[in-house]
């Protein structure tokens, strides 16, 4: 944090798998990929599905625009998701 101002950041993880692409927002990354490792994260990523990648991350200065941006990744089909990675 610069000047107690917080970044959000929009996150694109992969499973170890390959099969799933899940997105989410934090404002500390680090952290939540460890979360989501240690299997408290996402249901969806739990079990034979870790230990996951972080393949994607854009930093935002609000939650606002981190949201909405989480919102529109959401939207997109897997290909899509793939394409936004590369």
């Amino acid at each position: 944090m610069i000047n107690n101002v917080k970044k959000w950041f929009v996150y694109i993880v992969e499973s170890n798998d390959k099969e799933i692409l899940y997105c989410g927002i934090t404002n500390n990354i680090d952290k939540r990929i460890n979360t989501h490792n240690k299997g408290k994260g996402s249901k969806a990523l739990r079990g034979k599905r870790l230990p996951v990648t972080c393949v994607y991350k854009k930093e935002f200065e609000n939650r606002s625009e981190a949201s909405k941006e989480e919102y529109r990744i959401k939207q997109l089909t897997k290909i899509e998701k793939l394409k936004l990675i590369k």
